[in-house]
């Protein structure tokens, strides 16, 4: 599986740019209307959840399949089909989805990250990742009448903190992919 992910770390970096392409938007537009910054969000959460749902499956001809990835991946593209459908949502409503997708984001990267800890080092980035994650969505429950502003504000932080990490991630990923299978350990400093 490791391999698969490896060859693949290009839609990690993806998913990185994504994060920090949305993140900086949001910041550099804080006076956009809603109906924008639910776009916005919507096509951030399809590039996420569609490049997450392919990482899950990469592995699926060796029989191992990455389910945390499936289940990340299918609640973004969810998240993402739901904000374009009503994109008439009242403030409050995607703020508790957006934080409810967080903090199960940041669960299953975590839970991710346990499960490669003694095929890789470093998978200390990827719960870092889940724990901004896990924040953010906390952060939006206690306060989900704060207002937009503070919402696109948590919104972009949250996702430039992400990316950046995700980034990281996907090129240590991409210097694995260069190494012979059994070299992986090694190349890892494991």
């Amino acid at each position: 599986m490791l391999d698969e992910v490896a060859n693949n770390w290009w839609l990690m970096f993806l998913r990185g740019l994504a994060a920090i392409a949305f993140g900086i938007l949001a910041w550099t537009w804080p006076g956009m209307t809603l109906m924008v910054l639910l776009m916005f969000y919507a096509a951030y959460a399809l590039v996420e959840g569609v490049s997450a749902l392919f990482l899950g499956f990469a592995g699926k001809k060796n029989h191992k399949i990455w389910w945390q990835m499936i289940v990340i991946g299918l609640l973004g593209i969810a998240s993402a089909v739901i904000t374009f459908l009503w994109p008439k949502l009242t403030a409050v409503v995607l703020l508790l989805c957006i934080a409810t997708w967080a903090i199960l984001n940041g669960m299953f990267e975590i839970s991710a990250a346990i499960r490669l800890r003694k095929e890789i080092r470093g998978e200390w980035l990827l719960i870092l990742s889940g724990i901004f994650a896990i924040i953010f969505g906390f952060l939006l429950l206690m306060r989900p009448a704060a207002g937009i502003f503070a919402m696109i504000w948590l919104l972009g932080v949250f996702a430039v903190a992400s990316g950046i990490v995700q980034i990281a991630l996907s090129l240590k990923l991409r210097s694995m992919k260069h190494h012979p299978p059994g070299e992986l350990h090694h190349a890892m400093g494991t």
